[in-house]
């Protein structure tokens, strides 16, 4: 990995990714799928590659003060669902990420996070229409939590960009705003965390980055701290079309930079 330091960045350059974030942690608290901006913006002021590998220790920061927000509120047979899935996935990803340029990342997330906006509109529209409630009663099977599984994994591994993917998932699922939030939390700590141990054999952590993370971390705590408090003003439809606004954002950003 190219080495990235402190000293590396104009001031300007620091100012973006201080930013970035402020957004993560915001995300994790309040809009999940909203960190795709800060992806692109990480991926923006440093080398692509290198981006995901100091962009996962801010990510593991908002996930642990996301998990102590509301760990109350993770619904756990949803994550005993996913999480084989994911496990092969993040493993796919890896393998991907040996011989795939940033071009090709960046174009087959984008495409991946557009179709699955599309699919869950459609699919909360005709759920709609036919009168389905919402809630644990209506979550779906086996099937579609490995499909997702193992895309969030993939998309997880290769460009840090799981969030809207599962976004996607918890919220054809039904859930309610506080139960989105708690599932997500838990799911992407520990998804996150078992990361570590590939990106580093990827030499995408090293003591460089590192660093730069502790200085960055600090700016992830007024962010989520931001999102919880506009949490309790967002009802649930604003709450789902911000969701997917963020994921629509982020495929696009990721398409077109």
């Amino acid at each position: 990995m190219d080495t990235i330091t402190l000293w590396h960045l104009t001031g300007w350059e620091f100012a973006a990714l201080a930013f970035a974030a402020l957004l993560v942690g915001f995300s994790k608290t309040a809009v999940s799928g909203a960190n795709t901006v800060s992806l692109a913006i990480f991926a923006a002021v440093l080398p692509a590659r290198a981006s995901t590998g100091i962009l996962l220790p801010v990510l593991i920061a908002g996930d642990v003060l996301a998990v102590l927000t509301y760990r109350r509120h993770a619904h756990w047979p949803t994550l005993w669902r996913l999480f084989p899935a994911v496990g092969v996935g993040v493993v796919v990803g890896t393998l991907f990420l040996v011989w795939a340029d940033d071009a090709v990342v960046r174009t087959s997330i984008g495409v991946i996070l557009l179709f699955m906006a599309g699919v869950t509109v459609w699919r909360r529209r005709q759920a709609d229409a036919a009168g389905q409630p919402d809630g644990v009663a209506s979550r779906t099977g086996r099937a579609k939590a490995r499909s997702y599984g193992v895309l969030g994994g993939f998309t997880t591994m290769v460009a840090n960009a799981g969030g809207p993917v599962m976004s996607m998932y918890l919220l054809s699922a039904g859930f309610r705003k506080l139960g989105f939030l708690g599932t997500s939390a838990f799911f992407f700590l520990i998804v996150n965390v078992s990361k570590l141990p590939f990106s580093a054999g990827l030499g995408l952590i090293d003591g460089h980055s590192l660093l730069l993370d502790a200085v960055l971390v600090v700016f992830v705590v007024p962010g989520a701290f931001l999102g919880k408090w506009a949490v309790d003003r967002i009802n649930q439809r604003l709450f789902e079309r911000l969701v997917i606004a963020a994921t629509v954002v982020g495929g696009l950003q990721l398409l077109l930079a």
